[in-house]
């Protein structure tokens, strides 16, 4: 298995766990070695290297990643030619994803790949290049959008929709009452989870409007408390300092508490990503904000003319705006506050709450890691 990124190792890990179930129901040896993180080796893979903290967005913001995914690539490849898998499964991180495919097409022609969480090319693609490299190194594609299904089949791959991981997370998710009381919250009090970071970068572009707006919802509402989720511990120094010097009532959840953190939230300030979804799910209201440096921005506007419907995965799955997106320079305190009072108070909040329902059922029926280790035993067969 090869990911990258704290997102990858979540769903990875999910995706671990429902293989060794379904080898153990129908009696099959099994043994994973991955590309991943802390996560997927808590559920049972073995790491050749930790790709969770290896990960950004923009041409730019890559650079320093370069090096090291390359010399984790090359220990990958020399790993698959001494030790050749009956399988690889491939999870989104798609430009280092591509490579392992090529070389594993390349060195075992016959050998099985699913790519699982497909590259988002049906939302950013600006032609079919990289949409046909992975078809071109993929025999079997589990989609967990349906629009993602529908575009990599029209597309030529073969594709099974298994419906999103999250799904299944929720089914082991604490009620809003069990999170508040596990976090000592009172009734009165109200919870905001601030999550500006999965990426190091993000720290820079995303944190300080995020905890300005904070600062002002602060001022504007006493009863309020900031729960700030954990994505990587590394963080940890920079988000103490952060909190201290913005002067806010916060406390820094550790990861094996950020889904009762979320739970337990009446509000959610967040960046573009997967937690988008968790957050959905549960039921909590959400602003959605991302940034990439001006340069970056600069090229993906003008050079290669990039042009998105949405950024967060809450507003792809319909196709239309559940949640408020302020993307670069709509990324501001000033439009975060505004949003969140929305949110916190008002038809807004009833809104999001009611368009949540239709995004819930458009992601599948719970079993999803499940539907997918299963098809995955099946081209073994």
């Amino acid at each position: 298995m090869s990911t990258g990124e704290v997102s990858g190792d979540l769903q990875g890990a999910m995706l671990v766990e429902a293989l060794y179930r379904q080898a153990q129901a129908q009696g099959i040896d099994l043994e994973i070695i991955a590309l991943g993180g802390d996560r997927m080796a808590a559920a049972g893979a073995t790491l050749l290297g930790n790709t969770s903290a290896i990960g950004s967005i923009g041409v730019f913001e890559a650079l320093p990643y370069i090096l090291p995914t390359l010399l984790l690539q090359r220990q990958a490849k020399r790993y698959l030619l001494e030790h050749p898998p009956d399988l690889v499964i491939l999870i989104d991180y798609m430009g280092a994803n591509l490579s392992v495919g090529h070389f594993v097409r390349q060195s075992f022609p016959k050998l099985p790949i699913v790519y699982y969480i497909a590259p988002q090319e049906w939302v950013w693609s600006l032609n079919d290049r990289n949409t046909q490299q992975i078809r071109a190194v993929t025999d079997r594609l589990l989609a967990i959008f349906p629009e993602e299904a529908r575009y990599y089949e029209k597309q030529g791959a073969t594709v099974e929709w298994v419906g999103h991981p999250l799904v299944d997370r929720l089914q082991i998710s604490p009620s809003r009452e069990d999170a508040r009381n596990k976090l000592g919250i009172a009734d009165q009090d109200w919870a905001v989870v601030l999550s500006p970071a999965s990426r190091k970068q993000e720290l820079k572009y995303l944190l300080p409007p995020m905890f300005t707006a904070a600062q002002r919802l602060q001022q504007q509402f006493p009863q309020i408390h900031f729960w700030v989720p954990l994505a990587l511990d590394r963080y940890r120094p920079a988000l103490e300092k952060a909190i201290a010097a913005y002067g806010l009532r916060a406390t820094i959840v550790p990861k094996e508490l950020n889904q009762v953190a979320i739970a337990a939230a009446d509000l959610a300030l967040t960046k573009s990503g997967t937690t988008n979804l968790e957050m959905a799910l549960l039921n909590v209201p959400q602003v959605v904000i991302y940034r990439l440096s001006a340069l970056t921005a600069w090229l993906a506007r003008y050079v290669i003319k990039l042009k998105i419907s949405f950024a967060s995965p809450v507003n792809l799955v319909p196709m239309r705006a559940v949640v408020p997106e302020l993307l670069q320079d709509q990324v501001t305190a000033e439009a975060l506050y505004h949003h969140a009072v929305q949110l916190l108070q008002g038809e807004a909040r009833q809104k999001m709450l009611q368009d949540y329902v239709e995004v819930r059922q458009s992601l599948g029926e719970p079993g999803v890691c499940d539907r997918a280790a299963r098809s995955i035993f099946s081209l073994l067969k």
